[in-house]
């Protein structure tokens, strides 16, 4: 363990992606919507692993309540929850996309600032198809999204669906070059 290992009490900072990256959800939800048919849920969610640290649950807390205030002007819903897998969710509600981008931002920004970027999982916008769920999932780790469509049956996916959204989003979202790390999240509470 290095100095500054020492220093950060064990946490080693990790290189992130640009978090501009991100962004790029925004621009392409209107390729999404108006190219291809898509029709959004309002609503995004971010996932994390948890920590059992007084200065984890603060900073967490911290940044529950200034997404509540910025909420007053937005109007965004806020809601948490923690998945069967242990994650936590922080899943926000809201009619303009824009928001709800900045508001994921917000969450993960506030993570890496605190030295626990480490635990974000991925942060997942939900579109919907004929009635049936699509979700873009951005892997924090690896600084790309990919699609994630849930197929008919348990534990299902559609993978000819995840293809074709990739050739047909792939020039305006960064999307993860490999395929193996698609990987499925299910039962997203969004």
């Amino acid at each position: 363990m290095g100095l500054l290992d020492a220093l950060l009490g064990g946490r080693r900072k990790l290189k992130v992606p640009a978090s501009d990256r991100l962004f790029a959800m925004s621009t392409a939800q209107i390729t999404l919507e108006t190219g291809l048919g898509l029709k959004h849920r309002n609503v995004a969610g971010i996932a994390f692993q948890s920590v059992a640290t007084a200065d984890f649950k603060q900073m967490v807390q911290e940044t529950e309540e200034l997404l509540r205030s910025a909420a007053e002007d937005t109007g965004t819903k806020i809601e948490t929850s923690t998945d069967g897998y242990g994650y936590q969710w922080i899943v926000l509600r809201d009619d303009d996309f824009d928001d709800l981008v900045v508001s994921i931002n917000t969450v993960s920004s506030s993570l890496e600032g605190s030295g626990y970027g480490d635990r974000v999982l991925a942060a997942v916008f939900a579109f919907e198809e004929e009635g049936r769920p699509i979700y873009f999932i951005y892997n924090y780790k690896r600084g790309f999204f990919y699609p994630f469509v849930p197929g008919p049956g348990e534990k299902q996916r559609n993978n000819e669906r995840e293809f074709q959204l990739k050739a047909q989003v792939g020039t305006e979202l960064p999307i993860e070059p490999e395929m193996a790390r698609w990987f499925p999240l299910w039962d997203i509470p969004l």
